[in-house]
């Protein structure tokens, strides 16, 4: 027998792991669309006039085996020491059971923002104990369900501070013991909002009357523990805002910040169980007293009710200000770091209250121990009270003695040119403290065993906290798995359907680019490690900032911005630097059309500019005319103006050159929103086609997962002239817009291992199916519903929007309805009412398979048809499928009086019947919700209370 030889390449295995539908199925999807080949459409859909010229090409895209083999070569390049640097980041002991049953795990990593409560009750739940957890352990009221890192919560608390505080002064003091890296992106957002920042010591230079708040660290930077309650006293009688920056660890022995009067606290949950990872990504916390609900940043977990009365979570107060007020809101952030605060809510719950304290005291006991053995030889110890970290005074062998340190296998933190700062965590060993004992030429074993204390008698905390049953379950690993499985359960990821939310990408993430981000090379490193331990790291970043240039057609790239809305602001902040330089002080002006997202103007607004809209035309195209106009009037005072291409409706927009041309003649910068780039790589550069600067959704086209709401990357990039306005290190002050130099760092790697598997030819083929999928899913939905907006040949980019609006009149059935009735289909929902009111924009994505795509449509079609029927008085208007969507078991086995059958209810088209994904709640009340805030887990007899 003879076998013909079968041609199996590399290039292959990119194909079938991201790319969705086979060649066979292409063929029937391109003949549905009435093409020959995906070329062919690919030139119907993307104008001639904006595409590269040259191909991706970085040579052969690598396998699995190869890409791994690779990463573990580069990340042996990583000197993985000990770091006793502190400075706000700490080693921390993952369990394994949230390892493996959490971050590793798709049902967990895969899923999106719970804006449809119904289908994200998991971690809903999960989010909720995130925040009654740092309620209680900060002693406030509410707290939110995370923000990007400490330094960011920083600058957001003192932006609220100022909104919120009766006081007129223009100040906002800063506690020289802050962390560096929070005094430095503090800077950042205080200069174009004319903020001044006044650095100082609070019990010297802390003037209440002249500032309208204050921020105070808690230990601070160098081990002090300090009592605030005074200074805080004082700032309230000069009607100005006390903040606390407090490590959440410490907190569980030392008195909260509520206890001292605090408004507002912020933090970073970063050592419950979450690596330090170079830098990120980490939960950074931020709570405030009930009164000042209203003007917290980011998201809100809060406990309702569905339409049967029982108990629900769902997003509070969900309209997020950046939709509302704009230009005029003071925050821009849209995201959150949902799965780790998954992460260490799940840490919490794993070592409960007693748990948590026997750890810090362990922390503390060690700390003494260390400090006790440096004082044996003679070295002055500072603070005398301390909880974790001590300061060394070692005068000119300052570095001698952390080269020996080094030497040791410990980094310990440079202070000034005398002194060093040690900082003990969760892992430190006995071994540890010996070895820094040896470099500072002491030999001695570490056998006290005799507890010793140097914590500040009048700074005990006397208070209670993690009272809840949650955090004192059973924590035998069996209970544990079953608790986060019943979570995971509760919730629709892409592990179970395809998630169509246009604008959003939400795309295949790889199990192998995955799984570098546990490894030890990649997760363990501090982000201020020295810069000659971490060759892997910078080898990975240089070449992942290579291959974005390339495929962007910008000069240089900034990986520090650690989510989307943060890379809007951090490139407009270049742009205003750029300006400033050449002496173009008065350019503020920003052009902004009315479709573009949210946080576009509100990211404007914090880099100082002045938002002028620009209306869109009929088609949905920014209209040239007006945009001609304004810019005009703008004239000298131009600063920028800000575009999403393809456009937010779904379209590639023949005049975008035009626009571009226009910003430059009248001397502004071009910004392009990168969270439609899945349409552009391999066809057209940004760069080429006229902007200055865009910032790169990570966690969109280059496969970082979602999280249930981040993590997410921002990255920008920028032609050459802006180059030196980027980012600064947040060690060296200016400049820096999150706390650690390259975001959050230990997820690049999934990136990294993203293009090097596609390789440019796959990326290309990428987006060539992503733009197919779209089209085929809109013309299998035209007429049966509208498709809202279209190119020049009547094709749409990566994404469509299908206009709802009509039913709402012939059937009384409203955008929510539909997507209620996808939950009953096994589907999310696609992106609601946005960019335009009552309609529905789908982005299927490369990733999905043709079988998957056919699924959503005939669901939708069977939606069509349900609504068809109510228009012609075959079903009741108020009491149908569509009204009582979604339908959940209790549903199916219950009483049903009902005008239709149990089967047509729960089992409607699309929906598996082996494989049924059932919603654990019924619609979720949003109004009760808001009316009744609650967003802690409170007291199990209030839930029946509720349902009353």
């Amino acid at each position: 027998m003879t076998f013909e030889p079968t041609s199996y390449l590399p290039y292959d295995f990119a194909n079938r792991r991201h790319i969705g539908p086979s060649p066979a199925e292409m063929e029937e999807m391109l003949e549905t669309l009435g093409v020959a080949d995906l070329e062919a459409l690919i030139d119907e859909t993307v104008p001639r006039s904006i595409r590269q010229s040259e191909p991706l090409d970085w040579g052969r895209p690598k396998s699995e085996r190869e890409v791994l083999h690779h990463m573990r070569i580069t990340a042996a390049k990583n000197r993985v020491l000990t770091s006793l640097i502190g400075q706000g980041y700490h080693g921390t002991v993952t369990p394994p059971a949230i390892q493996r049953n959490v971050l590793e795990n798709p049902a967990w990593y895969t899923a999106y923002t719970p804006y449809q409560p119904e289908i994200s009750q998991g971690r809903l739940e999960a989010l909720l104990n995130y925040q009654t957890m740092v309620s209680d352990l900060t002693g406030l009221e509410i707290a939110n369900a995370s923000l990007l890192d400490e330094a960011t919560a920083c600058a957001e608390a003192m932006v609220m501070a100022e909104r919120v505080a009766k006081s007129k002064a223009r100040a906002f003091f800063v506690d020289e013991n802050c962390h560096p890296q929070n005094i430095a992106v503090m800077r950042t957002r205080a200069a174009p909002v004319g903020i001044e920042i006044l650095v100082g010591d609070p019990a010297r230079d802390l003037d209440p009357g002249a500032v309208f708040g204050a921020i105070f660290q808690y230990p601070g930077t160098y081990g002090h523990v300090r009592d605030f309650t005074d200074a805080i006293a004082a700032l309230h009688d000069a009607q100005a805002i006390g903040v606390v920056a407090a490590d959440p660890l410490a907190l569980t022995i030392l008195r909260e910040p509520g206890a001292m009067g605090a408004d507002i606290a912020v933090g970073s949950t970063q050592r419950f169980g979450v690596p330090e990872g170079f830098g990120g990504p980490h939960a950074a916390y931020l709570a405030t007293k009930d009164t000042y609900k209203r003007s917290i940043p980011g998201r809100i977990v809060g406990v309702s009710v569905d339409s049967h009365g029982h108990r629900a979570y769902r997003l509070s107060l969900q309209t997020r200000e950046q939709h509302i007020r704009r230009e005029k809101a003071t925050s821009n952030v849209c995201t959150a770091q949902a799965l780790l605060a998954v992460m260490a809510s799940m840490y919490a719950v794993f070592h409960g209250p007693e748990g948590l304290r026997a750890i810090a005291q362990r922390i503390h006991r060690k700390t003494v121990r260390l400090a006790k053995g440096l004082e044996s030889i003679g070295l002055e110890i500072e603070p005398a009270t301390f909880f974790d970290t001590i300061t060394v005074d070692v005068g000119p062998m300052q570095e001698v003695l952390l080269k020996s340190a080094r030497e040791e296998g410990i980094n310990l933190r440079k202070v000034g040119s005398t002194r060093i700062g040690i900082a003990i965590d969760e892992r430190t060993r006995p071994a540890d403290i010996e070895a820094v004992w040896r470099a500072f030429g002491l030999e001695r074993a570490d056998n006290d065993l005799t507890p010793d204390y140097r914590l500040p008698e009048e700074m005990l905390r006397t208070s209670t906290y993690l009272e809840h049953p949650v955090f004192h379950m059973n924590r035998a690993e069996t209970e544990m798995m079953r608790y986060m499985r019943r979570l995971a359960d509760r919730d629709l990821a892409l592990d179970r359907a395809m998630i169509p939310l246009g604008s959003c990408t939400m795309k295949l993430n790889s199990a192998a680019e995955m799984m570098p981000v546990s490894w030890r090379e990649f997760s363990l490193p501090h982000p201020y490690a020295p810069a000659d331990q971490m060759e892997g790291y910078r080898e990975l970043i240089a070449d992942l900032s290579e291959k974005l240039c390339t495929i962007t057609g910008y000069d240089s790239m900034s990986m520090q911005p650690n989510s989307g809305a943060q890379g809007e602001y951090a490139g407009l902040l270049t742009i205003a630097a750029y300006h400033r330089a050449r002496g173009d002080d008065q350019r503020r002006v920003c052009l902004i059309p009315t479709s573009a997202h949210g946080t576009n103007p509100a990211s404007a607004q914090m880099a100082g500019m002045e938002v002028v809209v620009v209306k869109a035309a009929e088609n949905g195209d920014v209209d040239l005319d007006d945009f001609r106009a304004k810019a005009e009037n703008a004239g000298d005072r131009l600063a920028a103006c800000m575009i999403t291409y393809p456009s937010t409706h779904g379209v590639f927009e023949e005049t975008v050159r035009e626009v571009c041309e226009i910003t430059h003649a009248h001397g502004g910068q071009v910004y392009m929103d990168g969270a439609n780039l899945n349409a552009l790589v391999g066809l057209a550069k940004p760069g080429e086609i006229g902007s200055d600067v865009s910032h790169l959704n990570l966690h969109k086209t280059f496969c970082i997962p979602h999280g249930g709401g981040g993590p997410g990357m921002g990255p920008i990039g920028v032609k050459a002239h802006l180059a030196p306005y980027l980012p600064g290190d947040p060690l060296m002050g200016e400049g820096a817009v999150s706390a650690a130099a390259f975001g959050s760092a230990s997820i690049l790697p999934i990136s990294w291992a993203y293009v090097l598997l596609m390789g440019g030819a796959g990326l290309t083929q990428a987006t060539r199916v992503a733009i197919l999928n779209a089209n085929y899913v809109a013309t299998r939905l035209s007429g049966a519903y509208d498709v809202l907006y279209k190119g020049p040949t009547g094709r749409v980019a990566h994404e469509c929007i299908i206009d709802t609006r009509p039913f709402a009149e012939s059937a009384g059935v409203s955008v929510d309805d539909i997507a209620k009735r996808l939950i009953d289909c096994g589907f999310h929902a696609p992106t609601m009412s946005w960019p335009v009111a009552g309609t529905l924009m789908i982005e299927p994505t490369e990733s999905e398979t043709k079988a998957e795509l056919d699924r959503f449509c005939e669901a939708m079609l069977g939606i069509r048809e349900e609504i068809r029927a109510i228009e012609e008085g075959r079903m009741d208007r108020e009491n149908n499928t569509l009204k009582n969507a979604p339908h959940t078991m209790e549903d199916l086995t219950g009483d049903w009086d009902r005008p239709y059958s149990r089967k047509e209810g729960c089992f409607p088209p699309g929906s598996f019947r082996v494989d049924k994904y059932w919603a654990p709640v019924n619609r979720v009340d949003n109004v009760y919700g808001d009316r009744h805030l609650v967003c802690t887990c409170p007291p199990v007899e209030s839930y029946a209370e509720a349902a009353e």
